[in-house]
């Protein structure tokens, strides 16, 4: 058994960086762009503040010290003073302005790039509109909510010349970056199927009275380009099981997997979709399935994705793996990506989980013939953006790869949404053929004035 650990990985990507793959990045040090004098610090503005992922990001910019937070942008006002104060306090007092409609911040020339966190109804217009404000941008996964939007958004970094880094920090990760290079170079022959795993326990919910948002709170420019709702208070947690807010699990926990396995195999667009799955495990208003199963149709590979939303069993890699030298218990891990290859299968898991060569047994015990530990990866991520921001190079999760991963998991759900239908791919209009049905659920219908405009 041989095994890479991160040291041996960066010195030999030093050495031969032919070795990786074209346009990826990785820095032995996250913080070694770090530059100290105030008027070299991006200058940022966080866009949406409220959940737990807006505020870590703010956090993590802030503590690699080349970064300081401008702007505070979040339509729920109750927020902008605690989170103002807290920036300030890290950014040696300069307190961030405060605004509730984001866009109040484009014409300020001196914001260099925008975070946006928001619930992903928002991800692609917001996206859209700084890029046409001059504005780099961090957006989280998922990168849309349909289709349509995603390659405008794409359109739209490619005509202000923008850069986009998408959140799915496992591009950035060394240990995925070298199982990318072990593929690559044959090590575990032929790939055929790959099987992409996302399961763990997601309750269901049931809808309280609607009423009144709070007197802090934009729920208009909350709802954004959705369908007009009234107001309840259950919107802010189950937005992700709402098909007019997001894509149910797959688009928010299993687009990280889907990427990487994506990357992993050198794949593109699919040829052929279909997924069968629903709400079985337990009764409540959640409208998006809990128990998924689709099936992706490339040349010489079929790649699937299966999820269970009932299975508290199922474990996520936690931080005594993703920061540590030990490997999860693949049969139990909760986003684990399995690559079968004709010389061996190779189990990855994402966010630091590391991965691992299995060959054929030797006297009834299994025999590991190459692994790699992990590590967490989000400080290697915004280290890339803030280097591609400074040298005006494409990220390792450029906009255009998070939107051909997350056109699988729309094409899934869609293929789902009418009943397990057979979807047929054009890879060159991403369009899907002979289905006007289908292509109903392409695009979403905007609710004015938050649309999308084409172009862009």
């Amino acid at each position: 058994m041989s095994t890479l650990n991160r040291r041996d990985f960066l010195e030999r990507t030093h050495r031969s960086a032919a070795g990786l793959a074209a346009g990826l990045t990785v820095l032995s040090d996250p913080r070694s762009v770090r530059a100290t004098p105030a008027n070299d610090r991006l200058a940022l503005a966080m866009v949406g503040v409220g959940g737990g992922r807006g505020h870590s990001l703010a956090m993590g910019f802030l503590e690699r010290g080349d970064c300081e937070i401008g702007y505070v942008c979040d339509v729920n006002r109750a927020l902008h003073e605690p989170r103002a104060k807290e920036y300030a306090s890290r950014q040696g007092g300069k307190r961030p302005k405060c605004v509730q409609d984001f866009r109040e911040m484009l014409t300020d020339g001196a914001v260099d790039a925008v975070v946006i966190a928001t619930p992903p109804h928002w991800h692609a217009l917001a996206t859209i509109l700084c890029c046409r404000a001059g504005k780099d941008v961090y957006c989280e996964k998922p990168q849309s909510h349909n289709c349509w939007e995603g390659r405008q958004a794409v359109e739209a970094a490619r005509k202000y010349d923008r850069i986009v880094q998408i959140g799915t920090q496992n591009r950035s990760a060394p240990y995925n970056l070298a199982a990318k290079r072990y593929l690559e170079e044959g090590k575990l022959g032929r790939i055929h199927l790959c099987r992409v795993h996302e399961q763990r326990h997601e309750a269901n919910f049931r809808w309280g009275p609607d009423s009144a948002p709070p007197d802090t709170l934009n729920w208009d420019m909350w709802n954004g380009p959705a369908p007009e709702r009234k107001y309840n208070q259950a919107i802010h947690s189950q937005w992700r099981q709402l098909w007019d807010y997001g894509g149910g699990q797959m688009a928010y926990q299993g687009i990280h997997q889907l990427d990487l396995a994506r990357w992993l195999c050198g794949v593109d667009y699919p040829s052929g979709v279909y997924c069968a799955g629903g709400r079985f495990s337990t009764p409540g208003d959640a409208e998006t399935p809990d128990t998924q199963s689709a099936v992706f149709e490339f040349p010489n590979l079929l790649m699937t994705y299966e999820q269970t939303l009932y299975t508290s069993y199922m474990l996520e890699s936690d931080d005594g793996i993703r920061n540590g030298d030990i490997f999860p218990y693949w049969p139990q891990n909760a986003t684990r990506i399995e690559l079968y290859g004709d010389l061996g299968v190779m189990y990855v898991s994402r966010m630091g989980g590391g991965w691992q060569v299995y060959v054929r047994t030797k006297d009834r015990k299994p025999v590991v013939k190459d692994q790699m530990y992990g590590r967490y990866p989000d400080a290697d991520h915004k280290a890339n953006f803030v280097e591609s921001v400074k040298r005006r190079k494409r990220p390792n999760a450029d906009i255009e790869e998070g939107h051909r991963s997350l056109l699988l998991v729309h094409y899934a759900n869609i293929s789902c949404r009418l009943g397990g239908r057979k979807l047929r791919i054009d890879p060159q209009t991403e369009r899907i053929l002979d289905d006007p049905e289908a292509m109903g659920l392409f695009q979403r219908a905007y609710r004015k004035p938050w649309a999308a405009e084409d172009p862009v």
